[in-house]
């Protein structure tokens, strides 16, 4: 009988609650939720009765579970980006291994101070990079590495965050704030440092970047709009980010009850969500809120042996997926996740089209990376796998941070080159 793996989640909000706590059933028979945690009482209440967790193994939040002992073989940190570092090591010190959220910390100090304590203790901290785990950007690291199109020496990547994302998550909701969360180049695109430094099997050198707050502000209100899309604003029939068509009209009225409208209230309903929108943040005119991170962000980076990256991160887009063009010496790949399709080019032959979907069965969650990365950490918890270290291991994850902080302040700096080497000396403090 394979070992089960216990589980404690610390943060049942969309990624604690709707997809990790909701692996253990996947993963019946692999792992179980023993322990829960979370500010609001109606989140802990319903999973203890889903789960199955007695009274005493549930928390009004991560603190008050962590001043009890070890309660699970693992802890799942899936709290706010500040959070982490006050979460993770005192866990890591009571003998948890760790599922953690990116990003680790936007503070550099923090985040190597819970890998040297991951180290002390001898205990695995897997940061959630879940494009590593995906059939799509495997596959193109497998290409990579075959040598299909040799040396790599440039890549070009987009980020398409979407209007809609960008208004509900970075404009109206949590990671709005770089002071309350992370840069947004940290908080939403460290995924996307990561991969491509992984993809690319090289180091950052050096660093620069541009972007701004654009749009998104009071300067840029069309005149008529109001405080709050309920009040009266006077041009919100032909506003695309109404919050009233967005998550009632297109939202609930139409079957809608998963994220997003479930961060605005646990069962979403014309009635809750018109409450949430009256009184919360989620109804906010997204010309008037406070928020301060960029809405487009372009970095460079020149990698160890004068390989380059260029990537965009803009909110200014129609649909939310990635885009991506590897070029090498013998050719090039284009491909999109949106449509999950690899298009190769080998110099001199004809182009050869991949279909992701045909790869693998499960897409869902991250485009397949969330199941993925559930079940390679409980291999790794359990010996069953044939890896000592996960994919995103907190020594492999950490580069990705040095390389958005560096590129956050180079776009502070007027585009400034930072070198990333000296970037990192300076501000581990």
């Amino acid at each position: 009988m394979k070992k089960k793996i216990t589980v404690a989640i610390a943060g049942l909000g969309s990624r604690g609650k709707d997809t990790y706590a909701k692996a253990a059933k996947l993963f019946a028979d692999r792992m179980e939720i023993v322990a829960v945690a979370d500010i609001v009482p109606e989140k802990v209440r319903e999973a203890a009765k889903e789960y199955g967790i007695p009274e005493d193994r549930c928390f009004d939040s991560a603190e008050s579970l962590l001043r009890e002992k070890r309660l699970a073989d693992v802890l799942f940190i899936c709290t706010m980006d500040r959070q982490h570092y006050g979460h993770a090591v005192p866990a890591l010190k009571k003998g948890y291994h760790l599922l953690l959220e990116k990003p680790v910390s936007p503070v550099l100090a923090e985040c190597l101070e819970i890998e040297e304590t991951a180290k002390k203790y001898g205990r695995h901290v897997v940061v959630c990079h879940v494009l590593r785990y995906t059939p799509f950007y495997q596959e193109l690291k497998r290409l990579i590495n075959v040598g299909t199109i040799g040396d790599v020496v440039s890549i070009q990547a987009i980020e398409n965050v979407a209007y809609w994302h960008q208004a509900h998550s970075f404009v109206r909701g949590n990671w709005r704030n770089s002071e309350e969360s992370s840069p947004m180049i940290l908080q939403k695109s460290c995924h996307d440092m990561d991969i491509l430094l992984w993809l690319s099997g090289k180091h950052c050198k050096y660093v620069s970047s541009f972007g701004s707050l654009r749009f998104f502000k009071p300067e840029c209100a069309p005149e008529g709009a109001a405080m709050r899309c309920l009040d009266g604003c006077k041009i919100k029939e032909s506003c695309p980010f109404d919050a009233e068509r967005f998550y009632i009209t297109d939202g609930v009225l139409k079957g809608k009850s998963g994220w997003p409208m479930d961060v605005l209230t646990l069962h979403p309903t014309e009635e809750s969500i018109r409450k949430a929108l009256q009184t919360g943040p989620y109804g906010r005119c997204v010309f008037h809120c406070d928020n301060n991170v960029v809405d487009h962000q372009v970095v460079n980076l020149e990698l160890s042996g004068g390989a380059t990256v260029s990537f965009t991160m803009c909110a200014f887009t129609s649909r939310s997926h990635r885009e991506i063009k590897i070029m090498g010496t013998k050719g090039d790949i284009t491909a999109s996740m949106g449509d999950n399709i690899i298009d190769v080019g080998v110099f001199g032959e004809e182009h050869r089209f991949i279909d992701v979907k045909k790869l693998a069965s499960d897409l869902s969650g991250h485009a397949g990376g969330d199941n993925r990365m559930i079940s390679e950490l409980l291999d790794l918890l359990t010996g069953e796998g044939m890896k000592e270290t996960a994919l995103t291991s907190i020594e492999d994850s950490l580069e990705s941070h040095y390389v958005a902080l560096a590129a956050e302040y180079s776009r502070l700096h007027a585009g400034k080159a930072v070198a990333l080497a000296e970037f990192g000396k300076e501000n581990m403090v």
